[in-house]
C-alpha cells in the first residue's frame, strides 16, 4: 500500500493525490502502523478516511470471532462495503499482488465486484496488453490493482530505488512474542495468553503488517 501511495503521488505530481486514502481498521493493528498511517497522510497532504470494524460489529450485531488468535480480517469486508456505499466510491485502488496467494492469481487489474462485493471469475473482462475496461453497471464497483503483476522482490527493489520511507515495524526489532505451533506471535491485547504460554523477547521483523 505504501508503494501504491508513492506511485500515485508521482503520477499526479506536483498536484496532491486527487482521491482519499481509505483504511479499514480492524482494531488489531500494530501501533507503529497506525502512527505511520497518520504521518504519511499528513506528510503528503492526502485526505484520510478511517472506518473501524469495531463500529460495524456494534452497528450490525456481527459475531465477534472467538479463539486464542481470533482474527477480524474477514469482517473487514462488511466495513469496506459500508464505506463504499457511504462515500459512493465506484472504484477502490489496492496494492494486492497475484503472487501473494492462489486466489489472487486469477485476479485482473480491474476486478469487477457485484453490489454485495462478490467476485465472480467468470464475469471478469479480458485484459489485452494495457487495454482495460473500467465500465460498471449500477450497484457494481471495481477494485483496481495497479501492481498486481509485481512480485514481492519487485516491491522491495522499488522501495530501495525510490528510498521510500517505511514504518519501523518492517525492520528487525526486539519485541515480546510467544512461540505457538512453529510461529512467533506478537504479544498484544488482542490475543489470549494462558499459563502454557511463555513470553520471550526476540529480534523479529514482519513481512506484512496488514
Amino acid at each position: 500500500s505504501i508503494t501504491l501511495v508513492h506511485l500515485a503521488k508521482k503520477a499526479f505530481a506536483p498536484m496532491k493525490i486527487p482521491f482519499p486514502l481509505v483504511h479499514i481498521d480492524t482494531g488489531h493493528n500494530f501501533p507503529e502502523a497506525l502512527q505511520f498511517r497518520d504521518y504519511l497522510a499528513e506528510n503528503i497532504g492526502a485526505e484520510l478516511i478511517v472506518r473501524k470494524v469495531e463500529d460495524t460489529i456494534k452497528a450490525k450485531s456481527l459475531t465477534e470471532p472467538k479463539g486464542k488468535f481470533a482474527s477480524r480480517n474477514w469482517l473487514q469486508t462488511h466495513t469496506l462495503l459500508d464505506t463504499i456505499e457511504e462515500f459512493g466510491f465506484d472504484a477502490c485502488i489496492g496494492g494486492a499482488r497475484r503472487d501473494e496467494e492462489k486466489a489472487r492469481a486469477k485476479e485482473r487489474f480491474f476486478s469487477v465486484r457485484d453490489e454485495f462485493g462478490q467476485w465472480d471469475p467468470k464475469l471478469q473482462r479480458p485484459e489485452l496488453w494495457n487495454i482495460y475496461n473500467g465500465r460498471i453497471n449500477k450497484g457494481e464497483n471495481v477494485r483496481v490493482f495497479p501492481i498486481s503483476n509485481w512480485t514481492e522482490l519487485d516491491v522491495w527493489n522499488y522501495i530501495k530505488k525510490e528510498n521510500i520511507q517505511l514504518p519501523s515495524i518492517y525492520f528487525a526489532h526486539d519485541r515480546e512474542v510467544i512461540e505457538y505451533d512453529g510461529q512467533l506471535i506478537a504479544v498484544s491485547d488482542f490475543i489470549q495468553i494462558d499459563e502454557n504460554d511463555t513470553i520471550v523477547s526476540k529480534k523479529v521483523r514482519y513481512r506484512t503488517v496488514g
